[in-house]
């Protein structure tokens, strides 16, 4: 059950949040650039990332679709693309567009009740964190932070303005899920306020860089070969239309292999009750008697499948009666 623990290869996890105009873009592809290989950049900024295009060599995707599968795809879109550092630019926006869809759904479905409409809500930011922390590469994310102003003394005893960064808008308790976290300042210095390294913590690096990404990288490398995960099941795919494109529903046994299977919140489940089959995919419902086609049936299964992004989940197992 327990063994030495020893210090394996890993892969950056790291954020950088600050106000804006502070240098997180700037300072993440100046970091992934000391890492070295591919880059890729979601940008959900309109591309403004783009502007640093003459400065450090990237590949970029202009995020629209800001909802956690957004994200998720173009995540694991870069993971099977091969990109070696994946810079996400920013993650903020994800937490804003769940937070009104929680809200959307309080009002639609618990009757205004945030608090319980985070039920379905909290599974979401989780799946993110996730795909996030599967990447097979380096991650770098920006995250922009709440900002307020105040008054220090300057050098003529006058008092002058300053802008002030303070939580990073983003879900409570994201800083835990990285291995680095810097605070970027207006003057574009970085306080390190967590370093699961050692190396750094604490300290205030002006301007960080290349140098640093290589510093990261040198102890990100260092130790034994990480023991390879087993792959990831994919999901069987329905291929009972071929089996038998000619039967009926009354002459196969149903049964039900899966149920409340998840999707932006909602459950869709299907159902066997007697002679008739009643299923519900999100909000709409479908009704088949038993002399129906068993094609209709697996049509509506695949109905489900095809919302759901192409990813196939076998709801059912049929079986000739």
């Amino acid at each position: 059950m327990f063994q030495k623990a020893t210090k394996a290869k890993s892969r950056l996890r790291c954020t950088i949040y600050g106000p804006s105009g502070s240098g997180k873009t700037y300072t993440c592809l100046r970091i992934a650039t000391g890492i070295g290989g591919k880059v890729a950049l979601i940008d959900t900024e309109r591309m403004s990332a783009s502007k640093y295009a003459d400065a450090f060599e990237f590949d970029t995707c202009d995020l629209t679709d800001r909802s956690i599968d957004g994200y998720c795809d173009a995540i694991e879109a870069a993971g099977k693309a091969g990109y070696n550092v994946i810079v996400i630019d920013s993650l903020s926006h994800a937490w804003r567009e769940l937070c009104q869809s929680v809200e959307k759904l309080a009002n639609a479905k618990y009757r205004g009740n945030t608090w319980s409409a985070w039920s379905e809500g909290t599974p979401q930011q989780q799946r993110l964190v996730d795909t996030l922390l599967d990447f097979p590469g380096h991650v770098l994310a920006t995250m922009r932070s709440k900002t307020e102003w105040q008054t220090t003394q300057g050098e003529n005893g006058k008092g002058r303005p300053i802008r002030v960064g303070l939580a990073p808008e983003q879900g409570k308790g994201i800083e835990y899920e990285f291995d680095l976290v810097l605070q970027m300042n207006p003057d574009h210095t970085a306080v390190v306020e967590k370093d699961r390294s050692g190396r750094f913590q604490d300290e205030i690096i002006e301007k960080p860089g290349e140098e640093f990404g290589k510093a990261l990288l040198a102890w990100l490398s260092d130790g034994s070969e990480p023991v390879a995960k087993p792959p990831k099941k994919e999901p069987t795919a329905w291929s009972e239309q071929d089996k038998w494109p000619d039967a009926t529903i009354d002459e196969c046994t149903i049964k039900v292999v899966g149920v409340a299977e998840k999707f932006k919140g909602e459950k869709r489940w299907l159902v066997v009750t007697g002679e008739d089959i009643a299923g519900e995919v999100s909000f709409s419902t479908f009704h088949l008697s038993a002399s129906d086609p068993l094609n209709t049936l697996v049509g509506c299964v695949c109905n489900v499948k095809y919302i759901d992004k192409g990813k196939s989940r076998q709801l059912m197992s049929i079986t000739p009666s």
